[in-house]
């Protein structure tokens, strides 16, 4: 009797996970007519045409195409992930369940409207560890790339002190001003970045193609070329003999770049040092990396999180490794007694004002409140930096300008000029 209840509770158990699961069942696109007459569409999971013309039926729909799902072009892959997909995803899975929406039909929900197919597939597998018994920070642990340590232990958090949903509200909120905080430093970083970068695309469209033109008009002068333009023909020259020399060699740097920067930690950390050092964008990056700290810091503890554990998450969400080896010091400080304001102090990165709020927060007891507030602060802080900073660069790019490509110009109309004053 209890070997037939076992075999029961087993078979109950296990069914969601292969029964239910829409992505173990092919897609039907269908087009009909309801009741009034008006057209509709639309998709849905079903085992084979006749059930989901069936279903039709019971819905007042009169179906007239049914078929598969035709597969993209270039097979599912769809989009990559991105964090803003994941944080649009914590803020909809936190807004259902704080609505009282079961978390498996909240994730039934939301994968139903996902238009990238790697999005959709990832929601699935995670809705299918769920209804197989496994808890959501173990389904979420199977998927580091898209849900990285500090999301997982908030999830598990809150799990264990039964307020996941107030758990996953506080995560939906992180990410979203993580994400605000990346776009604005990022906005900062990449107009310069594309000016300077069209300037070099134009400079060498002039010196292969146009320069040329003007060099068998000014041979056919027989005079003297000024200074200026000489040095604009041999630069133009050598670009025509050697474009694939200086493009191998922009490619292989770029490359040794990247690879030196991923696998050694002392040049990382020589990089970004220098990077704060940087006038105006060192001062975005210095905010920027304090906001991220504190704005992490205060969303673990306050979830719940011991506080050491805390800070071995926060150290990578930094977003520099100066910062991320001294929260790492931290850490290591505070393991051995020492209060949170001493050991940043001790690291000599943070201000003054950020010591003394910790300082006054862990008096308090309300350090997660005061965390909150330093982020905020430093938050705005960012924005201001990013609007001055796109103000001063502004006239520096127009001058960059007018010294590469204006400076071609002049030297290439020069002859031109010298040939008209003599006349």
């Amino acid at each position: 009797m209890s070997a037939t209840r076992t075999a029961t509770r087993t078979a109950t158990k296990q069914a969601p996970s292969t029964a239910r699961r829409p992505d173990a069942m092919p897609i039907f696109v269908w087009e009909g007519t309801d009741k009034r007459g008006v057209k509709m569409k639309g998709e849905q999971p079903a085992k084979n045409v006749n059930l989901v013309r069936a279903d039709l039926r019971r819905q007042g729909i009169t179906p007239q195409v049914v078929k598969v799902k035709p597969k993209p072009l270039f097979g599912s892959a769809g989009k990559r992930i991105k964090p803003g997909d994941i944080a649009v995803f914590s803020r909809q899975i936190a807004t259902m369940m704080k609505s009282g929406v079961p978390i498996v039909t909240s994730l039934e929900i939301i994968s139903g409207g996902q238009k990238n197919p790697k999005m959709k597939t990832l929601i699935n597998a995670v809705r299918a560890d769920i209804e197989s018994g496994s808890s959501m920070h173990e389904a979420l642990s199977k998927h580091p790339v898209q849900f990285d340590e500090l999301y997982r232990n908030l999830v598990k958090a809150g799990e264990s002190a039964g307020v996941l949903d107030t758990v996953l509200d506080t995560v939906a909120t992180y990410k979203e001003n993580i994400e605000s905080l990346k776009g604005k430093i990022k906005k900062a970083m990449f107009y310069p970045a594309t000016v300077v970068a069209v300037a070099i695309l134009v400079s060498a469209i002039l010196l292969i193609f146009v320069v040329p033109q003007f060099q068998q008009v000014f041979q056919s002068f027989g005079a003297d070329l000024p200074a200026f333009t000489m040095m604009i023909i041999a630069a133009s020259e050598f670009m025509i003999s050697y474009w694939w020399l200086m493009l191998m060699t922009t490619v292989g740097a770029a490359v040794a770049f990247i690879m030196a920067k991923n696998r050694s930690p002392k040049f990382a950390h020589f990089l970004d040092r220098m990077i704060l050092k940087i006038p105006v964008v060192g001062k975005v990056l210095h905010d920027g990396a304090i906001a991220r700290f504190s704005r992490t810091l205060a969303v673990t503890f306050k979830a719940g999180v011991p506080l050491v554990e805390a800070l071995e998450t926060v150290a990578g969400a930094t977003g520099n490794v100066v910062y991320e080896q001294a929260v790492h010091r931290i850490r290591d400080d505070v393991s051995v007694g020492y209060q949170v304001n001493m050991a940043m102090k001790q690291v000599n990165l943070f201000p003054n004002m950020v010591i003394q709020m910790v300082a006054i927060g862990e008096e308090a007891g309300a350090l997660d409140a005061m965390l909150f507030k330093i982020a905020e602060f430093y938050e705005q802080e960012v924005n201001n930096a990013v609007d001055a900073l796109a103000s001063l660069l502004e006239p520096m790019i127009m001058i960059f300008l007018g010294v590469v490509v204006g400076g071609m110009v002049v030297g290439m109309y020069l002859p031109i000029f010298k040939l008209a004053a003599a006349i």
